[in-house]
C-alpha cells in the first residue's frame, strides 16, 4: 500500500498537532526576540570585543577576530529558525529560501538604522545557519517513526 492508503492514528495526530503548536509558538517568540536584537539601534562591538578578548587570551585563538565572531553568531542565530521551520514545513528547500529572503529584508532595513551596517556576509551566514537547522530537522524527521495504520489492517 502506498502512502496515501495509510491513516495516522488519531492519538498520534493529536500529539503531532500539539507539538506543532508548541514549535510555532517557540519559533514566533524566538523570531520576535531575534528581530529586536538585529533591528535595535544598538552597536554590539563591546560584546563582540569581549568575546574576542576571551578567545584570544583564554583559548589562544589569535586569528578569531571580530569578523569571525560576527559570522559565527549570525550562523548560530538562524539555526533554530531553520530547525523549527524544517520540522513544520514539508519542503525543506523552501525554508532555506525563506531564511535567505528574510535575511535580505533584515539587512535592507539595517540601512535605516544609523549604528547598524548591512552586509552580504551576514546574509550568507544567516542562510548557512538556516541550512544547518534544516539539516538537523531532516535528521529528526528521518528518525521519527511514522505511526501509520495501513488500510489493510
Amino acid at each position: 500500500m502506498g502512502r496515501t492508503d495509510s491513516v495516522v492514528h488519531p492519538i498520534v495526530r493529536e500529539h503531532r498537532q500539539r507539538v506543532r503548536r508548541w514549535i510555532w509558538g517557540l519559533l514566533l517568540v524566538y523570531v520576535a526576540a531575534a528581530a529586536l536584537i538585529v533591528l535595535s539601534p544598538v552597536g554590539y562591538s563591546g560584546i563582540v570585543e569581549a568575546i574576542g578578548n576571551w578567545l584570544r587570551a583564554g583559548l589562544g585563538l589569535n586569528w578569531f577576530g571580530y569578523g569571525w565572531i560576527e559570522f559565527v553568531a549570525n550562523i548560530l542565530m538562524l539555526v533554530p529558525v531553520g530547525l523549527g521551520l524544517g520540522l513544520l514545513l514539508h519542503r525543506l528547500w523552501a525554508v532555506v529560501a525563506i531564511a535567505f529572503v528574510a535575511s535580505c529584508l533584515v539587512e535592507a532595513m539595517q540601512w535605516l538604522i544609523p549604528v547598524r551596517t548591512p552586509s552580504l556576509r551576514d546574509v550568507i551566514a544567516n542562510t548557512v545557519g538556516a541550512a544547518v537547522g534544516v539539516a538537523l530537522a531532516w535528521f529528526v524527521r528521518r528518525r521519527r517513526p511514522t505511526h501509520r495504520v495501513t488500510a489493510s489492517n
